[in-house]
């Protein structure tokens, strides 16, 4: 078995989707687990500590959406990569999963080259165009420096309010996820009451005319990610 590409979960109830993914990810060199519901999918993935698990979001004994929000609590798959597999196009079902943790979304029936192909991306996110060191992230000509709340674009520092700059700093710490509303204003505002998803817009429309459109992207009915154009 070839060590040097990462380890992919594919969790779905159907063999034949589990035989299409399992064969057109192995043909590309990756090591490939394979799980047929949430419960295995929890069992499987603390066994082989996989870098990226695909998850179905309809099957039997435990569905998707439980097995990610089990697995985002556990420590060992924080920053694990989570995509959703279904055939499910329900805006509500695609927030749910963002709102547990998803990383992005994948929709049946597969194209096994454009799975492929979306694989790869979701995998070198963490390494194309982005250095995450201590509490720094540079990506692009961004430099977000959490430990003096400064922000440097191409050299030149950029003021922000500190809800601004946690909030470019939420995003920009993992470019291409999408973070709901809800789950913005549990990290950046936590248990505010006075917060509404007005309040994220607001914030956000600032980031755009102090930084520029290029950096963060709606996501319509869903919420925000960091995205370099």
């Amino acid at each position: 078995m070839n060590t040097s590409k990462p380890k992919i979960l594919i969790v779905d109830d159907e063999p034949d989707i589990l035989e299409l993914i399992e064969y057109n990810l192995k043909k590309e060199g990756y090591q490939v687990y394979t799980a047929s519901n949430g419960q295995e999918a929890v069992q499987e993935a603390r066994k082989s500590l996989p870098d990226l698990i695909i998850l179905d979001i309809m099957m039997p004994k435990m569905d998707g959406i439980e097995a990610c929000r089990i697995m985002r609590a556990m420590p060992e798959f924080k920053n694990t990569f989570m995509v959703f597999l279904t055939a499910r196009s329900e805006e509500y079902s695609e927030i749910a999963g963002f709102n547990v943790g998803a990383d992005d979304y994948i929709a049946k029936p597969i194209k096994p080259r454009a799975l492929i192909s979306r694989i790869n991306a979701i995998l070198r996110r963490n390494a194309q165009n982005e250095e995450v060191v201590e509490n720094k992230v540079e990506i692009g000509d961004l430099v977000i420096d959490r430990e003096s709340f400064l922000v440097y674009q191409n050299g030149v520092k950029v003021v922000l309010a500190k809800k601004e700059f946690e909030l470019l700093y939420l995003l920009a710490s993992k470019p291409g996820k999408v973070y709901t509303r809800e789950v913005i204003l549990k990290n950046i505002w936590e248990d505010s009451v006075v917060v509404t998803n007005r309040t994220i817009d607001v914030h956000i429309r600032k980031l755009r005319e102090k930084l520029g459109d290029s950096y963060v992207t709606t996501v319509k009915g869903v919420g925000y990610k960091f995205e370099l154009s």
